[in-house]
């Protein structure tokens, strides 16, 4: 069996394994990264992110081209070519992909075409592409294997008419009635696309409301839209049966009224999250545990109870990030390099890529209230921004958490036109500890949607030059808490 050697083995390339991989090359380690893949990317470039937000985009132009003719602007209806359309997406996968592989080699990163094992605490063996089995010696590997999209053992059933988050991207077709199960962000994501395209969606959701867990006066925007552009949402409903026919797949539905309905569609997508890829690596030759859960645990630098051995990514926990296993690795990496570092993020920012896009970062009312931890909101309806009625998306709000005695940001969130763009400045005044008051104090051009960040910050304190609150009692300075 070939033997190499390298301090710092990597398995999975994707953000979090890739950016690991990267960051030890800079620094002066020996790398070796290893994925099944021809490049690295993982699942977000090649099965996830990048793909849904090209898909996304062709859904944004071909909604605002309908939607023009409130404005006076009217488009022939779009003309779909769906083998061009999917050559698009695929050659921007390929091109970010080649590249990342071009990026690995100039940093003189070992690339092992493969699927990765570990035989002890320091081995591992990788059955290459070609049929061959090299083992590997590393002094350190971080395990960035990610995870694969979750099934419904109760309802499944092998069929090309039933979809997952990856197959549903390989855009075979565009079928006419589409099902899409679970109201979570891929499926909102996913079915807001192939609505656009022009399917006849449908989705059902077991909760009583889309987006499980984001605060419900963000989700009420997009459960506006969604209502105009799915034929129908049906909430507080769960799948018990798929069938294949003739004509389709036959779903049984059990509603709120509990009497069961049956209905034939096209094809189903099934969206009801991601389970960590831990299993069939090898892990129990180590002393890394596996949570009941399927994660690996770890501890703030990400290092598993296997000294030799850290984990990131949605393998190592929640939130499944493309940015969190980034940061992760970039934290992993510095600890072996023995930096002094820890994972201990104050803001993870989430957005969720509908039309109107969500997005949000640190404290949420939900946490706060679950918590039972006195915070102080202040709301700024995107009805009283310029910008917004000049894009006739005035269906939006930003909203700050902030606490009462210090002052100082726990929490943003973000509804509306580029909002995932937007959170950025709520994750910086978090990290830096902002008081509501430097977010006021701190000019914004005019007219920008950012303005509305500063304008939320000034109804804290009554003075929004654009919407009308009682002013705020003055109260002693408060000194910035960093």
């Amino acid at each position: 069996m070939p033997t190499r050697s390298t301090h710092l083995a990597v398995i999975g390339g994707g953000p979090g394994g890739y950016a690991a991989a990267f960051l030890a090359a800079d620094l002066g380690m020996d790398v070796t990264l290893i994925d099944e893949a021809p490049n690295p990317g993982g699942v977000c470039l090649y099965r996830g992110c990048i793909p849904s937000k090209a898909l996304l985009h062709v859904a944004k132009v071909i909604n605002e081209a309908r939607h023009a003719e409130q404005w006076g602007i009217t488009f022939d209806t779009p003309a779909i070519d769906v083998e061009k359309l999917r050559t698009w997406k695929d050659g921007v996968v390929e091109r970010l992909t080649g590249g990342l592989g071009d990026l690995g080699k100039r940093r003189k990163v070992s690339f092992l075409q493969g699927r990765a094992s570990f035989q002890d605490a320091t081995t591992i063996q990788v059955e290459t592409v070609n049929g061959e089995t090299e083992s590997v010696q590393f002094t350190y590997a971080i395990v960035a294997t990610g995870s694969r999209p979750a099934v419904l053992p109760s309802i499944y059933i092998d069929s090309p008419r039933v979809l997952n988050s990856t197959t549903a991207l390989e855009l075979q077709d565009i079928p006419p009635t589409l099902l899409v199960v679970g109201g979570g962000y891929i499926g909102l994501e996913l079915g807001s696309a192939y609505a656009a395209l022009g399917s006849h969606v449908s989705l059902v959701e077991m909760t009583d409301g889309l987006l499980p867990g984001v605060d419900r006066d963000l989700v009420r925007y997009v459960a506006k839209a969604l209502a105009y552009r799915f034929d129908s949402v049906m909430l507080k409903t769960k799948v018990t049966a798929l069938e294949e026919t003739p004509d389709g797949i036959q779903v049984t539905l059990d509603g709120p009224e509990g009497t069961p309905a049956s209905h034939v569609y096209d094809k189903v997508l099934v969206a009801v999250g991601r389970r960590p890829n831990s299993s069939g690596l090898g892990l129990q030759t180590t002393q890394a545990v596996v949570n009941e859960q399927g994660f690996i645990e770890t501890d703030a630098q990400r290092q598993t109870a296997e000294p030799s051995i850290y984990a990131i990514g949605d393998v190592a926990g929640e939130p499944m990030l493309a940015h969190k296993a980034s940061h992760e690795g970039r934290v992993a990496v510095e600890a072996i390099a023995g930096h002094p570092v820890a994972f201990e993020p104050q803001a993870m920012p989430a957005v969720v890529f509908t039309e109107p896009e969500i997005a949000w970062c640190g404290l949420t009312e939900s946490q706060a209230r679950r918590d039972q931890r006195p915070v102080e909101i202040a709301r700024f309806p995107w009805a009283a921004s310029g910008r917004a009625m000049t894009m006739d998306g005035s269906d939006g709000l930003t909203k700050l958490l902030i606490d009462p005695e210090s002052e100082r940001i726990l929490g943003v969130g973000i509804v509306g036109s580029g909002a995932g763009e937007l959170i950025a400045e709520g994750v910086l005044a978090i990290e830096m500890a902002a008081l509501a008051s430097d977010l006021k104090l701190s000019i914004h051009p005019h007219p920008t949607l950012s303005e509305t960040l500063m304008e939320a910050a000034e109804v804290f304190f009554g003075q929004s030059t654009h919407l009308y609150r009682p002013l705020r009692e003055p109260r002693a300075s408060t000194p910035n808490p960093t």
